[in-house]
């Protein structure tokens, strides 16, 4: 679905006056086409799936591959204002097929280039990444602080919200287990 520009123009253009701004004024009159771009590039992931980015390889590799501190950068659904931090990605593969290291962070950025909320951003990555790999076990973790917690409402600065998706054999005590020490970094 693509983006309607032109309409998101008109929408900040009225979001302007409605707070007593002059839309022509200098400094405003190109802020509506700036908007426009700017939701055009942040809520790319309308546009795109994690089919697109999903290549497989054929290796003998059954053990854990985990790419870790991925950062993201998504809107709230419920404020339109910016949440960011990172995601760690773990999976499990089977029937020897791997996918390329980058392809994770791509499908990372499939969903978080959506409004979005971060609890179902954390399950969309992880189902689409255990659907599209037919993969033995996925988890993923993500770690955001949220623009609407911290400089509105109730303005606490410093605060994470950290949410999990655990599927497979990586709900294995064990296996989860290595999985947190491998990325929380504790080698």
């Amino acid at each position: 679905m693509p983006i309607d520009k032109e309409r998101i123009e008109k929408a900040v253009r009225e979001i302007l006056l409605a707070i007593g701004e002059d839309p022509n004024r200098e400094g405003l009159k190109d802020t509506p086409k700036r908007v426009a771009k700017m939701y055009e590039e942040v809520l790319s992931g309308y546009s795109d799936s994690p089919d697109n980015h999903m290549v497989l390889f054929s290796e003998k590799y059954d053990e854990m591959i985990i790419v870790r501190d991925i950062p993201i950068y998504s809107m709230c659904e419920h404020h339109m204002l910016p949440f960011f931090g990172k995601a760690h990605v773990a999976y499990i593969p089977n029937e020897d097929k791997v996918t390329g290291l980058s392809k994770i962070a791509r499908i990372v950025d499939v969903y978080a280039k959506r409004l979005q909320l971060q609890e179902r951003m954390t399950e969309q990555i992880a189902t689409a990444i255990m659907e599209k790999l037919n993969a033995k076990g996925v988890m993923v973790i993500i770690e955001a602080q949220h623009l609407c917690m911290v400089m509105r409402g109730v303005k606490k600065p410093g605060s994470y919200t950290v949410t999990s998706a655990v599927k497979g054999i990586m709900r294995n005590e064990p296996t989860r287990m290595e999985a947190l020490f491998l990325i929380k970094g504790r080698l």
